[in-house]
């Protein structure tokens, strides 16, 4: 079952998250100086268990640029990670910008349709450390994007299965795509309101992949990660 979270963030009464995402938020102005284009907004630690550990009312926030980008099918060496994982996701692409303090029929307005996403990340710090996690915008190495489903438009769920395989041997099939990151609708506003907290906006063009929909998979050179979103499309990803 899905769940939710205060939709008027209380980030600013957090002060490892009002550190954490100053901190975060000025690399990520650096990149955009130096010529990396926005690319969206990544989610994470959004299951209630994860909240409960961390101490926190709703998922971390980072960021995305191109240079993150891969196409399906990449090949990525792991020399070099600490502790590599690659999260099956539900990527949420905007279509109108979203400002906070929108309400819930605003945001379903805002999302063009959905997709499958896979991240890469490497935990090379301790998760339980927020400001620290955030300032290192939460592990994120990587991401591949499949095709956007503009029959998903407003996060229309219903009727998707998503299917994870591991070196050809299917581990998880998922049809409750909310139990470990919380509402869509929810997860677009969360994201809108966090963002102008800090001055920032969720835009037109930008994605959001919205948390791993099963425990994060950690992977080892050598194997590969398959996401089928089905009938959406199908994304991979191998380990050098």
């Amino acid at each position: 079952m899905s769940h939710a979270w205060p939709f008027m963030t209380n980030a600013c009464n957090d002060p490892r998250i009002v550190r954490g995402m100053t901190e975060q938020l000025n690399v990520r102005r650096k990149l955009l100086n130096a010529g990396h284009k926005a690319l969206g907004w990544k989610l994470a630690f959004g299951g209630p268990v994860a909240m409960e550990r961390l101490g926190t009312t709703a998922p971390l926030v980072g960021f995305l640029t191109d240079r993150a980008l891969l196409p399906s099918g990449s090949t990525v060496s792991l020399s070099g990670w600490a502790k590599p994982a690659a999260e099956p996701e539900i990527a949420v692409h905007i279509g109108k910008d979203l400002p906070g303090g929108a309400d819930r029929a605003t945001a379903i307005a805002a999302i063009a349709g959905l997709g499958p996403a896979i991240e890469l990340a490497d935990v090379d710090h301790p998760s339980d450390d927020v400001e620290g996690t955030l300032a290192r915008n939460i592990f994120q190495r990587h991401v591949l994007l499949g095709a956007k489903n503009a029959r998903r438009a407003g996060g229309v769920l219903e009727g998707l299965t998503g299917r994870v395989i591991r070196n050809d041997v299917e581990i998880a099939k998922v049809t409750d795509f909310q139990a470990l990151t919380g509402e869509l609708i929810g997860i677009a506003r969360h994201t809108a309101n966090l963002l102008a907290a800090f001055g920032e906006k969720l835009e037109a063009g930008q994605v959001i992949i919205t948390g791993s929909i099963i425990p994060p998979p950690w992977v080892a050179p050598g194997e590969e990660l398959v996401f089928r979103l089905e009938p959406v499309d199908t994304i991979s990803v191998r380990f050098g």
